[in-house]
């Protein structure tokens, strides 16, 4: 992470399988230092099917930010990958069964 923060959050989500997880970090990966800042810096790791975001803050409204940015995001690219393994055999490129 950046600097020493003084407030932190871990946010992990599992899936069904390491292919949905593979496909919502993918989703959400392009973002990591895309929107930190000085006040706030994210680190994204995934695991088999769990994907594990990391937020430091300077404060209290700054990691308040981050953490509804990346709870968007992840509820976004959850909804993209539900739909795409509903009603398609994959999105382009992504291979559900990894």
């Amino acid at each position: 992470m950046g600097s020493s923060p003084v407030h932190e959050a871990v946010l992990s989500f599992e899936y069904d399988s390491p292919g949905s997880a593979r496909i919502v970090a993918e989703s959400v990966a392009r973002e990591v230092g895309e929107i930190d800042d000085d006040r706030s810096w994210t680190e994204l790791d995934r695991e088999e099917r769990r994907v594990t975001i990391e937020i430091g803050a300077r404060d209290a409204v700054a990691l308040r930010a981050a953490l509804n940015t990346w709870f968007s995001l992840i509820d976004v690219a959850e909804r993209v990958e539900e739909i795409a393994s509903r009603d398609g055999p994959s999105v382009e490129g992504a291979r559900r069964d990894e």
